[in-house]
């Protein structure tokens, strides 16, 4: 090499040193250049002869010195050598070099980084940890070694990504990845990768449309779920779509602004053999970002951080909604809300009517929640098969109605059933307090003597209620959810479906009683299993499943008729559904609220379990 570079290049020399034990002497250079050596010896001896190198370099740089090492960045490669340089009070930046080649098929799969190590005389008293995309983008400041680790992770793994995205096309992976705001690192920008079927008849043009889901809607079932996203899809007919979703406590200005913020990222995802000048559409429902207010955030020791926020429906309404941050694509409870100067008139929109005039956002202080509507589909149910006991029946009028309700949530189902539901007394069991003040705070949710809370544990409530004797209950409803997201059932608690729990339940209806449970279970196996302890205590079963949800209702009567007879009993249910509607719209206890319900729609598809 020397004497191929004599001529050329008279002050390049080349020698033969062991990079542990160099002969130079201290700080006599300015910089020192390593491309890949550090990654060949930080395998050798576990660490341990990569350490002597950067001992030896450390040694050698004059103050103000540069390592400069071109990597892959494995971790323990990159960890070794990012602690040894905080450790002597070095400033450390890690640039992530951008694949600019748009040949994905030759490219390689995973990004080179470029470490920069310079030399101060005395060492900083806070390290000076960075990490920057590309050769001079903006440094990002980082305060640990393991923030810089997961953000070298997080760039291999998008550009792995990347990598399948532009070589591939798969309509059932439902890949997704989360774009952070680059100041705050907060997430800003959910976006889901979804291609068309294999066989889907998509124009030659149509390659690529990006989807911006309007706030609030983020956890509407059409964007949401697999299928919903593979029906948006089938309906924007592109080759790919990426669906992008707006996180809470971010900012966006309107849909033109999110559009040039998202168009030089999201080009990266773009389907195999899309031309290079092809022009990107961004779809959106009614061609603006949705609405979303933030009215109170705080903390449940059970449940853990949550807020209360106001949202524009895409049918123009206004919800507010209860969602616990731990599981934030879950709303935990939704209320429609009204102005106090609505009419009586405006309120009675039925729910499914779409893109109305959207409302003018008016102060919190005006709103209140219409307590005769219920955003729930399962609750509708739930309150249909009250329609089993007879209610609004002449022979029933005048006699008592007892329910018992465990799960409070922001209070919609109970204040429905004590407003609409005649000669009614409901129980609600509730084990966060912090739940109950939510409900009442922000919910319009008040407790009386037709209408009571008791603070605590549902299983233990009913087994104090079993042990105490003497309080029957015509109707008991479970509406609760499982914090414990391992189990393949999110609604109710494994303990609440157990023969002994049912048992209990059995003992403290009425004879005419109906037990009626809330089941979100997404295990075929375990759901057998649900049901076969179910059917064993009560032996009349009617379930009804919810369009686009995983939800169904259990109806559960304990009386003599059998499972096998349970479909006579669907036929007479037409009459009872039009007695209970007719005794909901009748019974309006102090509320100028109507209710907003169809309960012979709501009871033709049950199905005989």
């Amino acid at each position: 090499m020397n004497q191929r570079n004599v001529e050329r290049r008279p002050g390049l020399t080349f020698q033969q040193v062991d990079a542990t034990q160099t002969p130079y002497e201290d700080a006599s250079y300015q910089a020192a250049l390593d491309k890949g050596t550090l990654d060949a010896m930080a395998s050798e001896e576990e660490g341990a002869l990569a350490k002597s190198m950067l001992t030896e370099v450390g040694r050698v740089l004059r103050v103000g010195g540069r390592y400069v090492c071109v990597t892959l960045a494995q971790e323990s490669v990159i960890k070794l050598a990012v602690e040894h340089f905080v450790q002597l009070g070095w400033a450390v930046r890690l640039h992530c070099l951008q694949e600019e080649s748009r040949k994905e098929e030759d490219s390689f799969p995973l990004p080179v980084f470029v470490l920069v190590c310079t030399k101060f005389r005395q060492p900083m008293p806070t390290s000076i940890l960075e990490i920057c995309l590309g050769e001079d983008g903006a440094p990002m400041r980082l305060k640990q070694v393991s923030e810089l680790l997961s953000a070298v992770r997080e760039h291999q793994a998008y550009s792995v990504l990347r990598k399948r995205l532009r070589t591939d096309t798969d309509a059932t992976s439902n890949l997704s990845l989360t774009l952070c705001h680059a100041k705050t690192g907060l997430p800003r920008y959910t976006l889901t990768v979804q291609d068309a079927s294999p066989g889907a008849k998509v124009p030659r043009t149509n390659h690529f449309a990006i989807f911006i889901v309007p706030q609030g809607s983020e956890t509407a079932w059409l964007y949401s779920s697999s299928e919903g996203r593979r029906q948006l899809a089938a309906s924007a007919n592109f080759r790919r779509l990426v669906i992008v979703a707006m996180h809470r406590n971010q900012e966006y200005t309107d849909i033109q602004a999110v559009q040039s913020e998202l168009s030089p990222m999201v080009m990266d995802l773009a389907p195999p053999g899309m031309p290079a000048n092809q022009q990107v559409p961004f779809l959106s429902v009614g061609g603006d970002l949705g609405w979303r207010e933030e009215v109170s955030r705080g903390v449940s020791e059970l449940s853990g951080e949550y807020c209360v926020e106001n949202v524009k429906g895409e049918d123009g309404e206004l919800y507010r909604r209860l969602v616990f941050l731990s599981n934030s694509a879950l709303v935990q409870s939704e209320s429609r809300l009204v102005s106090s100067n609505t009419t009586s008139s405006q309120r009675k929109r039925n729910k499914k009517k779409t893109k109305p005039p959207a409302p003018t956002v008016i102060s919190l202080t005006s709103l209140s929640v219409d307590s005769g509507f219920l955003c729930c589909a399962h609750h509708e149910v739930m309150v249909a098969g009250l329609a089993l006991l007879g209610v609004g029946t002449p022979e029933n009028k005048g006699i008592r109605l007892s329910v018992l309700l465990v799960g409070l949530g922001g209070g919609g189902l109970p204040q429905f059933l004590r407003e609409f539901v005649p000669d009614v007394t409901v129980e609600v069991v509730e084990l966060d307090p912090v739940v109950l003040e939510v409900a009442k705070e922000w919910f319009g949710f008040r407790p009386d003597d037709r209408l009571t809370v008791t603070l605590g544990d549902g299983l233990e409530r009913i087994c104090a209620l079993e042990k105490e004797g003497g309080h029957l209950f015509d109707a008991i409803m479970f509406d609760v959810d499982n914090k414990d997201s391992t189990v393949g059932m999110s609604c109710p608690p494994a303990a609440f479906v157990e023969m002994s729990t049912l048992m209990k339940v059995c003992s403290l209806l009425t004879p005419r009683g109906v037990f009626i449970l809330n089941l979100v279970c997404r295990d075929s196996v375990l759901r057998a299993s649900v049901l076969q302890r179910v059917s064993a205590v009560f032996p009349s079963i009617l379930s009804r499943k919810i369009d686009g949800e995983v939800n169904e209702v259990l109806l559960c009567s304990h009386g003599e008729t059998k499972t096998s007879d349970a479909a006579q009993i669907i036929p007479s249910l037409n009459q009872a559904a039009k007695n209970l509607q007719s005794a909901l719209s009748s019974n309006k206890t102090g509320t100028t609220n109507n209710p907003h319900i169809n309960i012979v729609e709501l009871l033709k598809d049950l199905k005989v379990e």
